[in-house]
Protein backbone atom coordinates (compact mmCIF):
# COMPACT_ATOMS: atom_id res chain seq x y z
CA UNK A 1 0.00 0.00 0.00
CA UNK A 2 1.21 3.52 -0.82
CA UNK A 3 1.49 5.35 2.51
CA UNK A 4 3.36 8.57 1.74
CA UNK A 5 4.44 10.43 -1.38
CA UNK A 6 7.08 13.18 -1.38
CA UNK A 7 7.85 15.22 -4.50
CA UNK A 8 10.31 18.09 -4.85
CA UNK A 9 11.09 20.19 -7.92
CA UNK A 10 9.20 17.97 -10.35
CA UNK A 11 7.72 19.94 -13.29
CA UNK A 12 5.19 22.33 -11.63
CA UNK A 13 5.50 20.87 -8.13
CA UNK A 14 7.92 22.73 -5.90
CA UNK A 15 7.33 20.50 -2.88
CA UNK A 16 4.58 18.03 -2.00
CA UNK A 17 4.40 15.71 0.99
CA UNK A 18 1.10 13.88 1.30
CA UNK A 19 -0.20 10.74 3.02
CA UNK A 20 -2.48 8.16 1.43
CA UNK A 21 -5.01 5.90 3.14
CA UNK A 22 -6.43 2.48 2.58
CA UNK A 23 -9.71 2.05 0.76
CA UNK A 24 -11.04 4.14 -2.11
CA UNK A 25 -9.48 7.58 -2.62
CA UNK A 26 -10.32 10.13 -5.30
CA UNK A 27 -8.27 12.93 -6.82
CA UNK A 28 -10.03 15.86 -8.49
CA UNK A 29 -9.00 19.19 -9.95
CA UNK A 30 -9.34 21.34 -13.02
CA UNK A 31 -7.83 20.22 -16.30
CA UNK A 32 -4.15 21.18 -16.31
CA UNK A 33 -3.96 21.55 -12.54
CA UNK A 34 -1.32 18.84 -12.27
CA UNK A 35 -3.09 15.51 -11.75
CA UNK A 36 -1.05 13.95 -14.55
CA UNK A 37 2.10 15.30 -12.89
CA UNK A 38 1.35 13.19 -9.81
CA UNK A 39 1.04 10.14 -12.04
CA UNK A 40 4.28 11.06 -13.82
CA UNK A 41 6.11 11.23 -10.51
CA UNK A 42 4.79 7.82 -9.45
CA UNK A 43 5.75 6.50 -12.88
CA UNK A 44 9.35 7.56 -12.27
CA UNK A 45 9.31 5.56 -9.04
CA UNK A 46 8.14 2.55 -11.03
CA UNK A 47 11.09 2.81 -13.41
CA UNK A 48 9.88 4.96 -16.29
CA UNK A 49 12.42 6.91 -18.31
CA UNK A 50 13.83 10.07 -16.72
CA UNK A 51 14.18 13.37 -18.55
CA UNK A 52 15.96 16.52 -17.41
CA UNK A 53 12.94 18.50 -18.70
CA UNK A 54 10.96 17.06 -15.79
CA UNK A 55 12.99 19.14 -13.33
CA UNK A 56 11.30 22.33 -12.20
CA UNK A 57 12.81 25.39 -13.83
CA UNK A 58 15.66 26.82 -11.77
CA UNK A 59 16.31 23.63 -9.77
CA UNK A 60 19.37 21.37 -10.03
CA UNK A 61 17.50 18.10 -9.53
CA UNK A 62 14.14 16.62 -8.64
CA UNK A 63 13.38 14.01 -5.99
CA UNK A 64 10.45 11.61 -5.75
CA UNK A 65 10.17 9.39 -2.70
CA UNK A 66 7.41 7.04 -1.59
CA UNK A 67 6.81 4.86 1.46
CA UNK A 68 5.03 1.53 0.98
CA UNK A 69 3.58 -1.01 3.39
CA UNK A 70 4.46 -4.47 2.02
CA UNK A 71 2.59 -6.55 4.59
CA UNK A 72 0.02 -7.75 2.03
CA UNK A 73 2.63 -8.97 -0.45
CA UNK A 74 5.19 -11.78 -0.33
CA UNK A 75 8.18 -9.84 -1.65
CA UNK A 76 11.01 -10.79 0.71
CA UNK A 77 12.63 -13.13 -1.83
CA UNK A 78 12.90 -10.23 -4.32
CA UNK A 79 14.74 -8.17 -1.71
CA UNK A 80 16.98 -11.07 -0.67
CA UNK A 81 17.93 -11.89 -4.27
CA UNK A 82 19.04 -8.30 -4.84
CA UNK A 83 20.69 -7.86 -1.42
CA UNK A 84 18.30 -5.09 -0.33
CA UNK A 85 17.24 -4.50 3.28
CA UNK A 86 13.66 -5.65 3.81
CA UNK A 87 11.27 -3.67 6.00
CA UNK A 88 7.78 -5.08 5.57
CA UNK A 89 6.05 -2.03 7.10
CA UNK A 90 8.10 0.78 5.54
CA UNK A 91 9.72 0.25 2.15
CA UNK A 92 11.23 3.51 0.89
CA UNK A 93 11.71 4.00 -2.85
CA UNK A 94 13.51 7.13 -4.04
CA UNK A 95 14.37 8.43 -7.49
CA UNK A 96 16.56 11.45 -8.20
CA UNK A 97 16.93 13.10 -11.61
CA UNK A 98 19.80 15.53 -12.19
CA UNK A 99 19.89 18.44 -14.61
CA UNK A 100 22.23 16.46 -16.92
CA UNK A 101 19.45 13.90 -17.42
CA UNK A 102 21.08 11.18 -15.34
CA UNK A 103 19.09 9.55 -12.57
CA UNK A 104 19.67 7.42 -9.51
CA UNK A 105 17.29 5.03 -7.81
CA UNK A 106 17.31 3.67 -4.26
CA UNK A 107 15.29 1.09 -2.38
CA UNK A 108 15.73 1.37 1.38
CA UNK A 109 18.86 3.46 0.72
CA UNK A 110 20.39 0.72 -1.47
CA UNK A 111 21.26 1.88 -5.02
CA UNK A 112 19.38 -0.20 -7.60
CA UNK A 113 19.08 -0.39 -11.37
CA UNK A 114 15.89 0.49 -13.24
CA UNK A 115 15.24 -3.21 -13.94
CA UNK A 116 14.89 -3.87 -10.20
CA UNK A 117 12.79 -0.72 -9.79
CA UNK A 118 10.44 -1.90 -12.55
CA UNK A 119 10.21 -5.41 -11.12
CA UNK A 120 9.37 -4.05 -7.71
CA UNK A 121 6.99 -1.45 -9.15
CA UNK A 122 4.90 -4.08 -10.96
CA UNK A 123 4.22 -5.67 -7.57
CA UNK A 124 3.37 -2.38 -5.84
CA UNK A 125 1.33 -0.15 -8.16
CA UNK A 126 -0.95 -0.79 -11.12
CA UNK A 127 -1.64 2.44 -13.02
CA UNK A 128 -4.66 2.12 -15.28
CA UNK A 129 -4.71 4.96 -17.76
CA UNK A 130 -6.48 5.26 -21.12
CA UNK A 131 -3.56 3.70 -22.98
CA UNK A 132 -3.96 0.58 -20.85
CA UNK A 133 -7.34 0.03 -22.52
CA UNK A 134 -5.25 -1.02 -25.52
CA UNK A 135 -4.41 -4.17 -23.55
CA UNK A 136 -7.77 -5.50 -24.71
CA UNK A 137 -6.18 -5.85 -28.14
CA UNK A 138 -3.42 -8.07 -26.79
CA UNK A 139 -3.93 -11.79 -26.63
CA UNK A 140 -1.41 -12.27 -23.81
CA UNK A 141 -3.41 -9.88 -21.57
CA UNK A 142 -6.64 -11.77 -22.22
CA UNK A 143 -4.90 -15.10 -21.63
CA UNK A 144 -3.42 -13.68 -18.44
CA UNK A 145 -6.91 -12.81 -17.19
CA UNK A 146 -8.00 -16.42 -17.71
CA UNK A 147 -4.94 -17.75 -15.90
CA UNK A 148 -5.55 -15.45 -12.94
CA UNK A 149 -9.16 -16.59 -12.65
CA UNK A 150 -8.14 -20.22 -13.20
CA UNK A 151 -5.46 -19.93 -10.48
CA UNK A 152 -3.27 -22.25 -12.58
CA UNK A 153 0.10 -20.63 -11.84
CA UNK A 154 1.82 -23.82 -10.70
CA UNK A 155 0.45 -25.81 -13.63
CA UNK A 156 1.55 -23.06 -16.05
CA UNK A 157 5.06 -22.98 -14.54
CA UNK A 158 5.28 -26.77 -14.84
CA UNK A 159 4.17 -26.55 -18.47
CA UNK A 160 6.69 -23.80 -19.28
CA UNK A 161 9.56 -25.87 -17.85
CA UNK A 162 8.40 -28.84 -19.92
CA UNK A 163 8.05 -26.70 -23.05
CA UNK A 164 11.56 -25.25 -22.63
CA UNK A 165 13.03 -28.74 -22.25
CA UNK A 166 11.17 -29.85 -25.40
CA UNK A 167 12.37 -26.83 -27.43
CA UNK A 168 15.94 -27.28 -26.19
CA UNK A 169 16.16 -30.86 -27.48
CA UNK A 170 14.35 -29.83 -30.67
CA UNK A 171 17.05 -27.22 -31.24
CA UNK A 172 19.76 -29.83 -30.60
CA UNK A 173 18.15 -32.09 -33.19
CA UNK A 174 18.00 -29.28 -35.74
CA UNK A 175 21.65 -28.37 -35.14
CA UNK A 176 22.73 -32.00 -35.48
CA UNK A 177 20.75 -32.32 -38.73
CA UNK A 178 22.47 -29.21 -40.11
CA UNK A 179 25.92 -30.37 -38.99
CA UNK A 180 25.46 -33.79 -40.57
CA UNK A 181 24.25 -32.33 -43.86
CA UNK A 182 27.07 -29.84 -43.94
CA UNK A 183 29.78 -32.36 -43.05
CA UNK A 184 28.47 -34.89 -45.58
CA UNK A 185 29.16 -32.36 -48.32
CA UNK A 186 32.74 -31.98 -47.05
CA UNK A 187 33.39 -35.59 -45.99
CA UNK A 188 36.21 -36.24 -48.47
CA UNK A 189 37.91 -32.97 -47.61
CA UNK A 190 37.54 -33.71 -43.88
CA UNK A 191 39.21 -37.11 -44.29
CA UNK A 192 42.02 -35.48 -46.26
CA UNK A 193 42.57 -32.93 -43.47
CA UNK A 194 42.53 -35.62 -40.77
CA UNK A 195 45.09 -37.66 -42.73
CA UNK A 196 47.24 -34.57 -43.28
CA UNK A 197 47.40 -33.75 -39.57
CA UNK A 198 47.86 -37.39 -38.48
CA UNK A 199 50.84 -37.81 -40.80
CA UNK A 200 52.67 -35.16 -38.78
CA UNK A 201 52.62 -37.54 -35.75
CA UNK A 202 51.92 -34.68 -33.39
CA UNK A 203 52.67 -34.78 -29.67
CA UNK A 204 52.25 -31.99 -27.17
CA UNK A 205 55.61 -30.30 -26.45
CA UNK A 206 57.28 -31.58 -29.60
CA UNK A 207 57.49 -28.14 -31.19
CA UNK A 208 59.44 -26.70 -28.26
CA UNK A 209 61.80 -29.70 -28.22
CA UNK A 210 62.46 -29.50 -31.97
CA UNK A 211 63.05 -25.74 -31.86
CA UNK A 212 65.50 -26.15 -28.99
CA UNK A 213 67.35 -28.98 -30.74
CA UNK A 214 67.57 -26.89 -33.92
CA UNK A 215 68.95 -23.96 -31.95
CA UNK A 216 71.58 -26.19 -30.28
CA UNK A 217 72.70 -27.72 -33.57
CA UNK A 218 72.98 -24.29 -35.20
CA UNK A 219 75.49 -23.25 -32.49
CA UNK A 220 77.22 -26.62 -32.06
CA UNK A 221 80.77 -25.36 -32.57
CA UNK A 222 80.29 -22.44 -30.19
CA UNK A 223 78.77 -24.70 -27.53
CA UNK A 224 81.44 -27.37 -27.93
CA UNK A 225 84.22 -24.78 -27.68
CA UNK A 226 82.77 -23.44 -24.43
CA UNK A 227 82.43 -26.93 -22.99
CA UNK A 228 86.02 -27.88 -23.99
CA UNK A 229 87.38 -24.73 -22.33
CA UNK A 230 85.46 -25.41 -19.11
CA UNK A 231 86.50 -29.07 -19.13
CA UNK A 232 90.16 -28.12 -19.59
CA UNK A 233 90.03 -25.74 -16.61
CA UNK A 234 88.55 -28.45 -14.46
CA UNK A 235 90.59 -31.46 -15.62
CA UNK A 236 93.60 -30.10 -17.50
CA UNK A 237 96.70 -32.11 -16.57
CA UNK A 238 97.69 -31.82 -12.90
CA UNK A 239 96.73 -28.11 -12.72
CA UNK A 240 93.02 -28.76 -13.21
CA UNK A 241 90.68 -27.44 -10.54
CA UNK A 242 89.33 -30.89 -9.73
CA UNK A 243 92.82 -32.28 -9.10
CA UNK A 244 93.81 -29.22 -7.06
CA UNK A 245 90.70 -29.52 -4.86
CA UNK A 246 91.51 -33.17 -4.34
CA UNK A 247 94.99 -32.23 -3.15
CA UNK A 248 93.56 -29.56 -0.81
CA UNK A 249 91.15 -32.11 0.66
CA UNK A 250 93.97 -34.67 1.16
CA UNK A 251 96.16 -32.03 2.80
CA UNK A 252 93.46 -31.18 5.32
CA UNK A 253 92.79 -34.84 6.02
CA UNK A 254 96.47 -35.40 6.84
CA UNK A 255 96.34 -32.98 9.80
CA UNK A 256 92.91 -33.91 11.06
CA UNK A 257 94.22 -36.23 13.80
CA UNK A 258 96.59 -33.65 15.23
CA UNK A 259 94.31 -30.68 14.61
CA UNK A 260 90.66 -31.78 15.12
CA UNK A 261 89.30 -28.27 14.49
CA UNK A 262 90.03 -28.72 10.80
CA UNK A 263 87.51 -31.57 10.51
CA UNK A 264 84.56 -29.30 9.58
CA UNK A 265 86.61 -27.54 6.91
CA UNK A 266 87.83 -30.89 5.68
CA UNK A 267 84.27 -32.17 5.31
CA UNK A 268 83.14 -29.06 3.48
CA UNK A 269 86.13 -29.22 1.14
CA UNK A 270 85.48 -32.89 0.45
CA UNK A 271 81.81 -32.09 -0.40
CA UNK A 272 82.96 -29.30 -2.71
CA UNK A 273 85.40 -31.68 -4.41
CA UNK A 274 82.66 -34.28 -4.96
CA UNK A 275 80.25 -31.66 -6.35
CA UNK A 276 82.85 -30.16 -8.67
CA UNK A 277 83.91 -33.59 -9.86
CA UNK A 278 80.26 -34.37 -10.68
CA UNK A 279 79.96 -31.09 -12.60
CA UNK A 280 83.15 -31.92 -14.45
CA UNK A 281 81.81 -35.30 -15.50
CA UNK A 282 78.57 -33.67 -16.65
CA UNK A 283 80.51 -31.22 -18.83
CA UNK A 284 82.63 -34.02 -20.27
CA UNK A 285 79.52 -36.04 -21.05
CA UNK A 286 77.87 -33.04 -22.73
CA UNK A 287 80.84 -32.65 -25.08
CA UNK A 288 80.18 -36.08 -26.52
CA UNK A 289 76.54 -35.17 -27.17
CA UNK A 290 77.29 -32.03 -29.17
CA UNK A 291 77.82 -32.73 -32.84
CA UNK A 292 76.52 -31.08 -35.96
CA UNK A 293 74.53 -33.63 -37.92
CA UNK A 294 73.36 -32.19 -41.24
CA UNK A 295 70.99 -35.12 -41.78
CA UNK A 296 69.36 -34.60 -38.37
CA UNK A 297 69.26 -30.84 -38.98
CA UNK A 298 67.38 -31.38 -42.23
CA UNK A 299 65.00 -33.80 -40.50
CA UNK A 300 64.27 -31.22 -37.77
CA UNK A 301 63.73 -28.45 -40.27
CA UNK A 302 61.33 -30.62 -42.26
CA UNK A 303 59.27 -31.41 -39.16
CA UNK A 304 59.20 -27.75 -38.12
CA UNK A 305 58.24 -26.66 -41.63
CA UNK A 306 55.37 -29.15 -41.54
CA UNK A 307 54.26 -27.84 -38.15
CA UNK A 308 54.41 -24.20 -39.20
CA UNK A 309 52.55 -24.96 -42.42
CA UNK A 310 49.76 -26.79 -40.58
CA UNK A 311 49.45 -24.01 -38.01
CA UNK A 312 49.18 -21.41 -40.74
CA UNK A 313 46.66 -23.46 -42.69
CA UNK A 314 44.35 -24.02 -39.71
CA UNK A 315 44.91 -20.58 -38.16
CA UNK A 316 46.41 -21.83 -34.89
CA UNK A 317 49.72 -21.24 -33.10
CA UNK A 318 50.40 -24.37 -31.02
CA UNK A 319 50.53 -28.13 -31.42
CA UNK A 320 47.77 -28.46 -28.82
CA UNK A 321 45.46 -26.35 -30.97
CA UNK A 322 46.30 -28.53 -33.96
CA UNK A 323 45.39 -31.62 -31.94
CA UNK A 324 42.11 -29.94 -30.91
CA UNK A 325 41.41 -29.24 -34.59
CA UNK A 326 42.09 -32.88 -35.40
CA UNK A 327 39.65 -33.98 -32.68
CA UNK A 328 37.01 -31.61 -34.09
CA UNK A 329 37.41 -33.06 -37.58
CA UNK A 330 37.19 -36.59 -36.21
CA UNK A 331 34.02 -35.66 -34.27
CA UNK A 332 32.44 -34.39 -37.48
CA UNK A 333 33.32 -37.63 -39.23
CA UNK A 334 31.91 -39.51 -36.24
CA UNK A 335 28.64 -37.56 -36.61
CA UNK A 336 28.48 -38.64 -40.25
CA UNK A 337 29.10 -42.28 -39.41
CA UNK A 338 26.94 -42.47 -36.29
CA UNK A 339 24.71 -39.40 -36.72
CA UNK A 340 21.65 -41.38 -37.73
CA UNK A 341 21.77 -43.24 -34.42
CA UNK A 342 22.07 -39.98 -32.48
CA UNK A 343 19.26 -38.46 -34.52
CA UNK A 344 17.09 -41.43 -33.66
CA UNK A 345 17.84 -41.03 -29.94
CA UNK A 346 17.03 -37.31 -30.05
CA UNK A 347 13.84 -37.88 -32.03
CA UNK A 348 12.61 -40.36 -29.42
CA UNK A 349 13.45 -37.89 -26.64
CA UNK A 350 11.63 -35.12 -28.50
CA UNK A 351 8.58 -37.33 -28.85
CA UNK A 352 8.58 -38.02 -25.13
CA UNK A 353 9.03 -34.35 -24.18
CA UNK A 354 6.44 -33.18 -26.72
CA UNK A 355 3.91 -35.67 -25.40
CA UNK A 356 4.53 -34.48 -21.83
CA UNK A 357 4.19 -30.81 -22.85
CA UNK A 358 0.99 -31.53 -24.81
CA UNK A 359 -0.47 -33.31 -21.79
CA UNK A 360 0.23 -30.30 -19.55
CA UNK A 361 -1.04 -27.91 -22.25
CA UNK A 362 -4.26 -29.94 -22.38
CA UNK A 363 -4.70 -29.58 -18.64
CA UNK A 364 -4.12 -25.83 -19.02
CA UNK A 365 -6.78 -25.68 -21.72
CA UNK A 366 -9.32 -27.41 -19.47
CA UNK A 367 -8.65 -24.97 -16.61
CA UNK A 368 -8.85 -22.01 -19.00
CA UNK A 369 -12.17 -23.19 -20.47
CA UNK A 370 -13.63 -23.40 -16.98
CA UNK A 371 -12.20 -19.95 -16.16
CA UNK A 372 -13.60 -18.62 -19.45
CA UNK A 373 -17.13 -19.66 -18.48
CA UNK A 374 -16.66 -17.96 -15.10
CA UNK A 375 -15.41 -14.77 -16.79
CA UNK A 376 -18.43 -14.78 -19.11
CA UNK A 377 -20.85 -15.08 -16.18
CA UNK A 378 -19.10 -12.45 -14.03
CA UNK A 379 -18.65 -9.94 -16.86
CA UNK A 380 -22.31 -10.33 -17.77
CA UNK A 381 -23.37 -9.73 -14.17
CA UNK A 382 -21.00 -6.77 -13.75
CA UNK A 383 -21.73 -4.99 -17.03
CA UNK A 384 -25.53 -5.08 -16.89
CA UNK A 385 -25.60 -2.68 -13.87
CA UNK A 386 -23.16 -0.45 -15.76
CA UNK A 387 -25.75 0.50 -18.36
CA UNK A 388 -25.42 -2.47 -20.74
CA UNK A 389 -28.70 -4.43 -20.36
CA UNK A 390 -28.20 -6.34 -23.62
CA UNK A 391 -24.55 -7.14 -23.06
CA UNK A 392 -23.11 -10.30 -24.53
CA UNK A 393 -19.56 -11.23 -23.54
CA UNK A 394 -17.92 -14.42 -24.74
CA UNK A 395 -14.47 -15.91 -24.17
CA UNK A 396 -13.45 -17.66 -27.37
CA UNK A 397 -10.69 -20.23 -26.83
CA UNK A 398 -9.07 -21.70 -29.94
CA UNK A 399 -6.22 -24.14 -30.34
CA UNK A 400 -2.75 -23.30 -31.64
CA UNK A 401 0.69 -24.88 -31.85
CA UNK A 402 2.56 -25.36 -28.60
CA UNK A 403 4.09 -22.09 -27.46
CA UNK A 404 5.56 -20.69 -24.27
CA UNK A 405 2.11 -19.88 -22.86
CA UNK A 406 0.41 -23.12 -23.88
CA UNK A 407 -1.69 -24.26 -26.84
CA UNK A 408 -4.53 -21.76 -26.54
CA UNK A 409 -5.45 -18.65 -28.46
CA UNK A 410 -8.01 -16.45 -26.72
CA UNK A 411 -10.28 -13.61 -27.79
CA UNK A 412 -12.78 -11.62 -25.74
CA UNK A 413 -15.86 -11.16 -27.92
CA UNK A 414 -18.34 -8.40 -27.16
CA UNK A 415 -21.66 -6.99 -28.22
CA UNK A 416 -23.66 -4.31 -26.44
CA UNK A 417 -26.77 -4.84 -28.57
CA UNK A 418 -28.95 -7.82 -29.39
CA UNK A 419 -28.75 -7.13 -33.12
CA UNK A 420 -24.97 -6.74 -33.29
CA UNK A 421 -22.84 -9.80 -33.90
CA UNK A 422 -20.14 -10.68 -31.40
CA UNK A 423 -16.80 -9.08 -32.35
CA UNK A 424 -13.41 -8.67 -30.64
CA UNK A 425 -14.07 -6.20 -27.83
CA UNK A 426 -11.30 -3.76 -28.79
CA UNK A 427 -12.76 -3.41 -32.31
CA UNK A 428 -16.43 -2.75 -31.54
CA UNK A 429 -16.66 -1.31 -28.03
CA UNK A 430 -16.85 2.48 -27.64
CA UNK A 431 -14.52 4.38 -25.33
CA UNK A 432 -17.05 4.39 -22.51
CA UNK A 433 -17.82 0.70 -23.01
CA UNK A 434 -14.14 -0.23 -22.96
CA UNK A 435 -13.67 1.73 -19.72
CA UNK A 436 -16.49 -0.25 -18.12
CA UNK A 437 -15.14 -3.54 -19.45
CA UNK A 438 -11.67 -2.82 -18.09
CA UNK A 439 -13.02 -1.72 -14.71
CA UNK A 440 -15.07 -4.90 -14.48
CA UNK A 441 -12.05 -7.02 -15.41
CA UNK A 442 -9.90 -5.30 -12.78
CA UNK A 443 -12.57 -5.76 -10.14
CA UNK A 444 -12.94 -9.43 -11.05
CA UNK A 445 -9.18 -10.00 -10.98
CA UNK A 446 -8.86 -8.19 -7.66
CA UNK A 447 -11.18 -10.77 -6.11
CA UNK A 448 -8.90 -13.56 -7.33
CA UNK A 449 -5.47 -12.20 -6.43
CA UNK A 450 -3.89 -9.54 -4.26
CA UNK A 451 -3.53 -6.68 -6.69
CA UNK A 452 -1.16 -3.89 -5.71
CA UNK A 453 -2.29 -0.32 -5.25
CA UNK A 454 -4.56 0.42 -8.22
CA UNK A 455 -4.64 3.92 -9.70
CA UNK A 456 -7.43 4.62 -12.22
CA UNK A 457 -6.81 7.60 -14.49
CA UNK A 458 -9.83 8.66 -16.54
CA UNK A 459 -11.58 5.31 -16.12
CA UNK A 460 -14.76 7.40 -16.33
CA UNK A 461 -14.16 8.40 -19.96
CA UNK A 462 -17.41 8.33 -21.93
CA UNK A 463 -19.73 7.75 -18.95
CA UNK A 464 -21.85 9.95 -16.71
CA UNK A 465 -24.82 10.00 -14.37
CA UNK A 466 -26.14 6.72 -13.04
CA UNK A 467 -23.47 4.63 -14.83
CA UNK A 468 -20.76 6.72 -13.18
CA UNK A 469 -22.35 6.02 -9.80
CA UNK A 470 -22.26 2.29 -10.50
CA UNK A 471 -18.59 2.47 -11.53
CA UNK A 472 -17.82 4.40 -8.36
CA UNK A 473 -19.62 1.74 -6.34
CA UNK A 474 -17.40 -0.96 -7.86
CA UNK A 475 -14.23 0.97 -6.99
CA UNK A 476 -15.55 1.67 -3.49
CA UNK A 477 -16.23 -2.03 -2.94
CA UNK A 478 -12.73 -2.87 -4.19
CA UNK A 479 -11.33 -0.46 -1.63
CA UNK A 480 -13.54 -1.81 1.16
CA UNK A 481 -12.30 -5.36 0.47
CA UNK A 482 -8.80 -4.52 1.69
CA UNK A 483 -7.32 -2.93 -1.43
CA UNK A 484 -6.03 0.57 -2.00
CA UNK A 485 -7.82 2.15 -4.96
CA UNK A 486 -7.06 5.67 -6.15
CA UNK A 487 -9.12 7.26 -8.93
CA UNK A 488 -8.40 10.48 -10.80
CA UNK A 489 -11.81 11.69 -11.93
CA UNK A 490 -13.78 14.60 -13.38
CA UNK A 491 -17.16 13.20 -12.34
CA UNK A 492 -18.85 14.30 -9.10
CA UNK A 493 -20.67 10.95 -8.81
CA UNK A 494 -17.33 9.15 -8.55
CA UNK A 495 -15.65 11.82 -6.41
CA UNK A 496 -18.45 11.57 -3.84
CA UNK A 497 -17.83 7.85 -3.29
CA UNK A 498 -14.23 8.24 -2.14
CA UNK A 499 -13.41 7.60 1.50
CA UNK A 500 -10.58 10.12 1.08
CA UNK A 501 -10.70 13.07 -1.29
CA UNK A 502 -7.65 14.97 -2.64
CA UNK A 503 -7.74 18.12 -4.74
CA UNK A 504 -4.99 19.22 -7.12
CA UNK A 505 -4.78 22.90 -7.98
CA UNK A 506 -2.30 25.33 -9.50
CA UNK A 507 -1.27 28.78 -8.42
CA UNK A 508 0.40 31.62 -10.24
CA UNK A 509 3.35 33.14 -8.35
CA UNK A 510 6.16 35.53 -9.20
CA UNK A 511 8.40 32.49 -9.65
CA UNK A 512 5.93 30.86 -12.06
CA UNK A 513 3.08 28.35 -11.96
CA UNK A 514 3.11 25.77 -9.16
CA UNK A 515 0.90 22.76 -8.57
CA UNK A 516 -0.42 21.69 -5.15
CA UNK A 517 -2.33 18.75 -3.73
CA UNK A 518 -4.25 18.64 -0.44
CA UNK A 519 -6.58 16.29 1.40
CA UNK A 520 -10.05 17.80 1.75
CA UNK A 521 -12.19 18.05 4.85
CA UNK A 522 -15.88 17.18 4.70
CA UNK A 523 -16.86 20.84 4.19
CA UNK A 524 -14.21 21.28 1.50
CA UNK A 525 -15.47 18.15 -0.24
CA UNK A 526 -18.98 19.56 -0.43
CA UNK A 527 -17.70 22.73 -2.10
CA UNK A 528 -15.42 20.80 -4.45
CA UNK A 529 -18.21 18.47 -5.61
CA UNK A 530 -20.64 21.39 -5.89
CA UNK A 531 -18.15 23.16 -8.13
CA UNK A 532 -17.80 20.00 -10.23
CA UNK A 533 -21.60 20.03 -10.61
CA UNK A 534 -22.19 23.70 -11.43
CA UNK A 535 -18.85 25.33 -12.23
CA UNK A 536 -17.30 28.32 -10.49
CA UNK A 537 -20.68 29.90 -9.63
CA UNK A 538 -21.68 27.49 -6.87
CA UNK A 539 -25.41 27.60 -6.26
CA UNK A 540 -27.32 26.47 -3.19
CA UNK A 541 -28.85 23.74 -5.33
CA UNK A 542 -25.40 22.51 -6.28
CA UNK A 543 -24.38 22.40 -2.62
CA UNK A 544 -27.51 20.43 -1.71
CA UNK A 545 -26.87 18.12 -4.63
CA UNK A 546 -23.27 17.63 -3.46
CA UNK A 547 -24.47 16.77 0.05
CA UNK A 548 -26.92 14.31 -1.45
CA UNK A 549 -24.18 12.62 -3.47
CA UNK A 550 -21.95 12.37 -0.42
CA UNK A 551 -24.75 10.67 1.52
CA UNK A 552 -24.71 7.85 -1.02
CA UNK A 553 -21.63 6.57 0.73
CA UNK A 554 -22.84 7.22 4.27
Amino acid sequence: MLQQLYIRNFTLIEELDIAFNRGFSVITGETGAGKSIILGAIGLLLGSRADAKQIKMGADKCIIEAHFDLSQYDLQSLFDENDIDYDVHDCIIRREVNSNGKSRAFVNDTPVGLNILRELGVNLVDIHSQHQNLLLQKEDFQLGVLDVIAADRKLKEEYQLSFKAYKKVEKQLQQLHEEIEKTKENEDFLRFQVNEIEQAHLEEGMQEELEQESETMAHAEEIKSGLYFADNLLNGDEAGLVQQLKQVSQSLQSIEKVYPKVKELCDRMNSTYIELKDISEGISGSIDGIDFDPIRQEEINDKLDTLYSLQQKFHVSTVKELLDTLMNFKQQLHNIEYGEEELSVLEKEIGRLQSHAENLAGRLTISRKEAGMQVEREMHNRLIPLGMPNIRFKVELLGKSLSEDGADKVQFLFSANKSTALQPVAKVASGGEISRVMLSLKAMISNAVKLPTIIFDEIDTGVSGWVAEQMAQIMYEMGESGRQVICITHLPQIAAMGTTHYRVSKRETQQGTTSHMVSLSQKERILEIAQMLSGNDISDAAIENAKSLLRIRI
